[in-house]
């Protein structure tokens, strides 16, 4: 699965100067309840990378991503797949566990955006697959993810693919069998992805500096975390469709996207990720 000339020593020792960064953030309320922040586990050098929401109640004790319940569902997944664990990486939109495992709230993934960024631009992979809604509303703004689950959009230059979060499997057991199926389309995705050029590493170092910026614009009080002023909405380019998706019955509302816009003396940009149809490749 590890791609030669994808990820080296370089990318391997700058991966765990950021995990070091993680495990001592104070940039939100989230470091004032956690037990061990999570930044993520697995092989640099990999095609493809999972994205999650955050942290739950094992990860927060072993400090390490995806180690309950949900992450034994993932293992069959990867398994179904034709993936093994150690082969991908796995993170999430927030490195810390929210309170009682509520959604992280905006200010909260601004602050931890930046690495996210720096971990997508050091391992640069060819597919993103993202479980459950708010690491999909980064990558596929304004969708549902009962419409477009399994599906694949070109973000970026990579493949992006939406799927369920695992744990929506075990909460409803109808949505099992549907996400194990579209883990069955990954081997397709990823075979798909090789024939076209890979993803350019200057756009993963602009969104680095994107992030940082919009992290700089969430004011809040350091020593009590209450948020002084909320990001404001990042306006984005209207969605390009993607591949034909299963309707499903709706479920509440996806989030719409929470990288708000930095303070920037650049010109702002029309979109934060370019998108185009799986059909454009």
């Amino acid at each position: 699965m590890a791609e030669a000339g994808r990820g080296n020593s370089t990318a391997t020792a700058s991966m765990k100067e950021l995990e070091a960064q993680v495990k001592t953030c104070q940039l939100c309320r989230l470091s004032k309840t956690r037990t061990q922040s999570v930044p993520g586990q697995g092989n640099t050098r990999t095609e493809v990378m999972f994205i999650g929401e955050g942290p739950g109640y094992h990860e927060d004790k072993q400090g390490l991503p995806f180690v309950g319940a949900a992450g034994q569902f993932l293992n069959e997944l990867l398994g179904i797949a034709g993936l093994a664990r150690d082969t991908t990486y796995i993170t999430n939109v927030v490195k810390c566990r929210p309170p009682n495992n509520r959604d992280p709230m905006p200010d909260e993934i601004a602050a931890c955006a930046p690495y996210l960024e720096r971990q997508i631009a050091l391992i640069n992979p060819r597919v993103i697959v993202t479980l459950g809604r708010y690491s999909m509303a980064k990558f596929f703004p304004g969708e549902r993810i009962s419409q477009i689950h399994g599906t694949a959009r070109m973000v970026d230059g990579r493949l992006c693919v939406a799927m369920y979060h695992p744990a929506a499997g075990l909460h409803q057991a109808s949505l099992a069998d549907i996400i194990r199926d579209d883990f069955r389309k990954l081997p397709v995705y990823l075979e798909q992805s090789r024939k076209v050029a890979a993803p350019p590493i200057e756009v993963a170092e602009d969104r680095v500096e994107e992030a940082v910026e919009a992290r700089e614009s969430v004011v809040y009080e350091p020593s009590t975390g209450v948020v002084l002023e909320e990001p404001a909405p990042q306006i984005r380019e209207e969605a390009a469709p993607t591949l034909q998706p299963t309707p499903q019955p709706e479920e509440r509302g996806v989030a719409s996207s929470t990288t708000p816009v930095g303070r920037s003396k650049r010109a702002p940009k029309k979109s934060d990720y370019k998108q185009a149809s799986f059909f454009e490749l």
